[in-house]
């Protein structure tokens, strides 16, 4: 019996990450990004996890009516989002749930293919 999930044609998926890369969708991207359901776009942030501002979000946030939740993977290990940077995005109508690359790459697949709102934030692991 075949359980491979039906997806949609035209739905991005995330085929594969590894030290610097992802693959989505058969195209490669070695730097930060966003991947919707319906497109992956380049996340224009630099530096570090804890680099992260509120500013480095509009994109999502201009997104808000069309997600439920963000994936943000924050590399090779999972961190910890300061409270008030998840406030402030909330406030946003953006909903962040932190995890490292991997995870967020396998769980947006799931949450992709259920149908679900959903949308990955991306840092390449290093």
């Amino acid at each position: 019996m075949d359980v491979t999930p039906l997806i949609p044609e035209g739905r991005q998926i995330i085929q594969g990450y590894s030290f610097g890369s992802f693959k989505v969708s058969g195209v490669s991207y070695t730097h930060p990004i966003i991947v919707t359901p319906l497109q992956t776009q380049n996340w224009g942030i630099e530096g570090a996890f804890t680099d992260l501002r509120e500013s480095d979000f509009d994109d999502l946030a201009n997104m808000a009516d069309d997600i439920d939740v963000v994936l943000l993977g924050s590399g090779a290990r999972g961190e910890f989002f300061p409270p008030k940077l998840r406030d402030a995005l909330k406030q946003k109508g953006v909903v962040v749930e932190t995890m490292d690359t991997g995870a967020a790459c396998r769980t947006y697949n799931v949450l992709m293919a259920e149908g679900r709102r959903v949308a990955a934030a991306l840092m390449p692991i290093k």
